[in-house]
């Protein structure tokens, strides 16, 4: 049985569309929140604009201006080359605060819009070093979420605790892989799909792509 209303956190990348897509199975109504943050690329809102649109989704877009201030990376700045971590260190696509600031503004919102489910794409199997990205801090900021507002939301991570190939799984079992791979943009270089196939972004992504398609290679001939 379908519950009743989510709300996506939502940035037209594969995590959060195939998080769309498996809410729209889940939930009987669903909306996303979109946040403008100055982030490198604005085809990314673009891209999450249009999706929602084709999807027939109602789109929130909120701004949030204020973390590109406080937190100047190579994510919000486009004069500050993309590097992975080196020797322990977290990659400087990592923005500060980010998710908390995300997560607790589309809680005041789904409160507004009578959404007891947040849904975001975190995953603490392939979270690249991004301490946000964690089961725990999950849990915890759901916990001060429902204290901070008096309620009973649910934070939804359906992708917490799969690998890039199970997420190109989950895509191709609700049917979307190649909807997902055409039209979502999680390239740091702005280029939709495939992307550039060199920033760490792509890299994941491919990676994640060719051993399942790998996977499904082998069951078929089976």
């Amino acid at each position: 049985m379908k519950k009743e209303k989510a709300l996506i956190v939502f940035s037209g990348g594969q995590d959060s569309t195939t998080c769309l897509f498996w809410a729209k199975k889940h939930f009987l109504e669903v909306e996303v929140v979109t946040f403008d943050y100055g982030q490198r690329h604005a085809r990314e809102i673009e891209c999450a604009k249009k999706i929602a649109a084709e999807q027939g989704v109602k789109q929130h877009l909120l701004n949030m201006d204020l973390l590109n201030q406080l937190a100047p990376n190579a994510l919000t700045r486009t004069t500050i080359p993309v590097k992975a971590g080196e020797n322990g260190d977290l990659p400087n696509t990592f923005v500060p605060g980010r998710n908390l600031l995300f997560l607790s503004f589309a809680g005041i919102l789904a409160r507004q819009i009578g959404a007891k489910h947040l849904v975001t794409g975190v995953s603490q199997a392939d979270f690249s070093g991004y301490p946000d990205c964690r089961f725990n801090f999950i849990q915890s900021l759901n916990l001060s979420l429902n204290l901070a507002l008096d309620d009973t939301l649910v934070i939804d991570t359906p992708l917490m605790w799969l690998d890039k190939s199970e997420v190109w799984e989950m895509s191709d079992t609700l049917g979307v892989l190649d909807y997902v791979r055409t039209e979502t943009l999680t390239c740091y270089n702005g280029i939709q799909g495939d992307g550039c196939g060199e920033c760490p972004s792509c890299k994941l992504r491919k990676r994640g792509l060719e051993k399942y398609l790998a996977k499904k290679a082998r069951q078929t001939n089976l």
